[in-house]
């Protein structure tokens, strides 16, 4: 006979702990041996069981304000070893406990050259010396295969090489800056954050700098470990205040993973270990004790089980039922890369990590196209007809532009094949301010915008099979400049104006248009992206420029978190993202902008509380 549990119910796996992304995200942290002599600005080298500690600075009624007390650790405990030449803050390190390079650093009234080797007992100063003498460097490898790049002087972007006896220049960073963390070997390192604060990071690959994902949370003063990039963390540091959040890279992206105890800024850190195994060591916290003379450990997880959306889970440690989800509401704004030619008016078309911005105006028509990859923007092909308040949609490999204004409304549709635009078959009606199109390249719709020749709102709809437009069912209410996003048989619209701004949502369901409920805030010019049970909505004029930002779940409209500037967005959105992942660029009002903004909702694991 069975059971009521094998016919409906499903097993729910209990485990120790929540799940996770990987071991990194997994990690945690925990307090380590206290330091001897306490400092800031330090050098770092060496494993979370075998770290070395030299030069750095005290608070400034210390005597000496710069020691050269270089101190080991071996995994508990820290003990005073060989001195360090001469007392220097900001210095740069890198190696091992019993093999370490030492280089550059600040006096107090000037910058040093200078290079060292540690042995394990005594410190030997090289021939070999940085040029131009520098502080705040980052530094990564080892004795004897080493790279140096970023300074608080000099260029600021340049980049040495020394292979045991010699420096050599090589190939500059893309952006200056100092004060960054850093990880990895002379033939596959990383730097990241720096001065401004920064979030940008760049890979070197033994000849390049490249530029990749950039940190959740920009900041310099960072410390920065792991013995191959693809492992490291970016801990600690400085924005307008001292942080605690530590970020994994995983060779792709950076992921918030457990802070740091103090938050602290000119920290330390040695390499990791092939297990994930960090340690960070001295700093600044809101005074210089106790983050002076304080170590943690970070220790990547051994027995994690892998995230998974929708998951449901009993957490035996907190005693709680748990579902996997990626709630809309906790999605947030972050900048982006900014485009390479400002503009308003202009549309959109792809997803978050590999968008197009179309077209636009600025303040003249804009033929300019280009394609974001997740970090920053590249030119590429223009258009064939300049147009703003034009509509596009589909993805960066296969896009359709079709209408919009350039001395009137425009009738002509183009395709784009990853490289090269091409005209195709008209529109039936030229028309503008439409700002995007709804679906893909091959089966797309055109609904509602402006009719410059009667100078009337349309509710005409127009249907494209990737040959020819066709004339569908209208629309119930005429109207233009409003977000439209979806598919060609489940599209949506939003917003727009009708003479007077409008908060109305009509829905497609491959036949007709069907009102449903209202946004919260009446606006025009404003983006979208997802489908018609789950989208987001954002900007716009209401009438001023808003950064609000809301959500459909099939249902109704909730507002999120807000864009981090007020601005209108014409159809600059991505149509064919998702509701958790969109990206905007661009503005008319206040001002034809260049910035960027994208709207990520993190997986989570929430607690099913039941009333």
């Amino acid at each position: 006979m069975s059971k009521y549990k094998e016919i409906k119910g499903f097993k729910v796996q209990t485990l120790a702990s929540d799940t996770a992304a990987s071991a990194m995200a997994g990690g945690t942290w925990a307090s380590g041996g206290t330091i001897n002599t306490f400092r800031e600005e330090a050098g770092g080298a060496g494993i979370q069981t075998a770290a070395l500690l030299f030069g750095g600075q005290q608070d400034p009624s210390a005597s000496p304000r710069r020691p050269t007390a270089v101190e080991e650790y071996d995994g508990s405990s820290w003990s005073e070893s060989g001195d360090i030449a001469a007392g220097v803050s900001g210095i740069g390190g890198c190696g091992t406990q019993t093999a370490a390079l030492a280089c550059g650093g600040y006096t107090g009234t000037a910058n040093v050259d200078t290079t060292q080797t540690y042995n394990g007992s005594s410190w030997t100063t090289v021939p070999a010396t940085i040029n131009p003498a520098r502080a705040y460097i980052g530094l990564a490898g080892t004795t004897t295969a080493a790279i140096t790049f970023g300074s608080a002087s000099g260029p600021g972007n340049q980049v040495e090489l020394y292979n045991g006896s010699s420096w050599t220049e090589t190939t500059e960073m893309n952006t200056a800056r100092y004060a960054v963390g850093g990880s990895g070997t002379s033939t596959a390192a990383m730097f990241f954050g720096g001065d401004g604060p920064n979030a940008q990071a760049e890979v070197w690959d033994g000849s390049s700098w490249t530029e990749v994902n950039d940190l959740n949370t920009a900041r310099k003063q960072l410390a920065g470990t792991g013995g191959v990039y693809t492992q490291a963390l970016a801990i600690a540091g400085y924005t307008t205040t001292n942080v605690a959040s530590t970020e994994s890279f995983d060779g792709t992206s950076w992921t918030e993973v457990a802070d740091v105890a103090i938050a602290r800024r000119s920290l330390s850190g040695g390499t990791s270990s092939p297990n994930g195994a960090s340690i960070v060591f001295a700093g600044y916290g809101a005074s210089h004790q106790p983050a002076g003379s304080a170590t943690e450990e970070w220790t990547a997880s051994s027995d994690f089980t892998q995230i998974n959306l929708g998951q449901v889970y009993y957490n035996s440690g907190s005693n709680a039922y748990k579902v996997t989800q990626q709630p809309i509401s906790g999605g947030t704004w972050a900048s982006g890369g900014s485009l390479n030619q400002p503009r308003g008016y202009n549309s959109g078309a792809g997803t978050q990590t590999a968008g197009m911005c179309i077209s636009g105006y600025n303040p003249t028509v804009i033929t300019n196209v280009e394609e974001y990859d997740g970090s920053s923007w590249t030119e590429v092909n223009d258009v064939n007809t300049g147009r703003s308040e034009g509509g596009g949609s589909g993805t960066q490999a296969a896009a359709i532009f079709a209408g919009g204004a350039n001395s009137g409304g425009r009738n002509e549709t183009e395709l784009w094949n990853g490289s090269t635009w091409t005209e195709v078959n008209n529109l039936n009606t030229a028309k503008d301010n439409v700002q995007n199109t709804i679906g893909a390249q091959t089966a797309a719709l055109f609904a509602g915008g402006y009719i410059p020749g009667p100078n009337t709102r349309t509710t005409e709809t127009e249907s494209w099979n990737g040959t020819s437009w066709t004339e569908v069912n209208n629309l119930n209410t005429a109207r233009n400049l409003m977000a439209e996003q979806g598919t060609q048989t489940a599209g949506l619209i939003a917003g727009g104006t009708t003479g007077s701004l409008s908060s109305l949502h009509e829905q497609w369901d491959g036949t007709s248009w069907t009102e449903a409920g209202d946004l919260n805030t009446a606006r025009q010019r404003l983006a979208g992206s997802g489908t018609q049970s789950s989208a987001v909505v954002a900007g716009g004029l209401a009438p001023s420029a808003t950064a609000a930002t809301e959500f459909w779940n099939g249902t109704s409209w909730t507002e999120v978190n807000d864009m981090a500037s007020a601005r209108s967005l014409g159809g600059s959105g991505t149509p064919a993202g998702t509701s958790s992942a969109t990206l905007v660029a661009g503005s008319s009002d206040p001002g034809y902008s260049a910035a960027t903004e994208e709207f990520t909702v993190p997986v989570t694991n929430s607690t099913i509380t039941v009333s």
